[in-house]
């Protein structure tokens, strides 16, 4: 009898751990994956929006000279995300977003409007990025039809973190047609990390998960620098968060959107399905006139 209630008691207590550890969220689960991608990139909640704000410096890398100090940078991501599913690919979400990054004066962090060019001795125009949209989708079924998964590390301390490396190599929108045989092909790399603690990740009952990011770029020279097919390369190195509320940006960048970039206040329409933005395409538009470049300061 006593042998019997033991061991009906070893079993309640293993089936309330069983229970306790569905209390929080399995990365080896695909639809759990998701949950954790999604409170990593917006929120559980349906179209709730999302800022990532970060801000950091930019150098230039020739051949023969010491890298230069080119640029401050700051930058935003404004998004929301949406359930959505595929026939084949199972369920999912889908995440819509805007971003802008400013290019500052490296003394004074004053937002540039010109820029002097060391290399040519001309004074440039400066075009910030304001891609918009900037959207994705992730689904249970990944690339190649595997079963989606976390890609990033859970820590014995705490804490978590995932990275994400974009090698992008495409026709350059200013290029022409024979690309392949004279060059100019787009060729950079976008390098994130994301950082934070598994109390607020796992928990399924909470719809966001508190982020640290940092953001690297290798690229191509910017078209506005106007270098004209000078050797070398631009690179740079951010860190920043994902924000409470619109509230918590920065001056500058609150005052950015309100007299140049209003729509950012506000990340795209649920189901935006317009092709996404890149800097390099963006500014071509403005060059040819089928979007309007923000007002210069002052104007």
């Amino acid at each position: 009898m006593i042998r019997s209630i033991l061991l009906a008691g070893a079993a309640a207590i293993a089936s309330l751990g069983a229970a306790q550890a569905q209390d929080r969220l399995d990365p080896g689960d695909p639809q759990d994956t998701l949950k954790i991608m999604r409170k990593i990139q917006c929120s559980l909640k349906e179209n709730e929006p999302a800022i990532y704000w970060w801000h950091g410096v930019a150098y230039s890398r020739k051949q023969g000279e010491r890298d230069r100090k080119l640029f401050n940078v700051e930058g935003m991501n404004i998004r929301a995300c949406s359930r959505t599913r595929d026939r084949e690919l199972g369920q999912g979400f889908a995440l819509v977003s805007r971003e802008i990054l400013l290019y500052k004066d490296p003394e004074t962090n004053e937002v540039l409007t010109t820029w002097d060019n060391p290399w040519t001795g001309e004074t440039v125009e400066v075009l910030h990025v304001a891609n918009d949209p900037v959207n994705f989708e992730m689904y249970e079924t990944g690339r190649g039809g595997q079963p989606t998964s976390w890609a990033g590390e859970i820590g014995p301390d705490g804490t978590w973190w995932y990275r994400s490396t974009f090698p992008l190599w495409y026709p350059n929108p200013l290029g022409g047609a024979f690309q392949q045989e004279v060059g100019g092909t787009y060729h950079a790399t976008e390098l994130f990390n994301f950082f934070g603690r598994t109390d607020d990740l796992l928990d399924p009952d909470l719809p966001s998960a508190k982020v640290t990011v940092g953001w690297s770029r290798i690229a191509d020279w910017l078209p506005w620098m106007k270098m004209n097919g000078r050797e070398g390369i631009i690179y740079m190195h951010t860190a920043g968060r994902k924000l409470s509320s619109f509230d918590e940006l920065s001056d500058t960048m609150k005052e950015q959107i309100a007299t140049h970039y209003p729509d950012y206040a506000r990340p795209p329409r649920r189901g935006d399905d317009r092709e996404n933005m890149t800097s390099w395409e963006y500014y071509k538009r403005v060059k040819e006139g089928s979007i309007e470049p923000p007002r210069r300061g002052g104007d």
